[in-house]
């Protein structure tokens, strides 16, 4: 998450994990929610750049932004067990 400390950054990624995972009705540990918001920030902020040249700035923009990157990995990890 760009711009701010990792302290900061645990606690967004767990929000973000939680908020995705309400939006995919999937269920989560805590840990795993920090993970994926943590992950989901990083791919939201690579696909954002890639597709419209810059990122959402400040805590909420970078927290809209982890969520869907988190959803983003939650599809995909249904996708790949669902092929498996």
């Amino acid at each position: 998450m760009e711009g701010i400390g990792w302290f900061l950054s645990i606690i967004l990624g767990a929000i973000a994990g939680w908020i995705a995972e309400k939006i995919m009705k999937s269920d989560h540990g805590l840990i795993m929610n920090v993970i994926l918001g943590i992950v989901g920030a990083v791919l939201g902020n690579g696909l954002f750049r890639l597709l419209l040249g810059g990122t959402a700035g400040g805590a909420i923009g970078q927290l809209i932004v982890a969520v869907i990157g988190a959803c983003i990995l939650i599809w995909l990890g249904r996708l790949i067990r669902n092929r498996g």
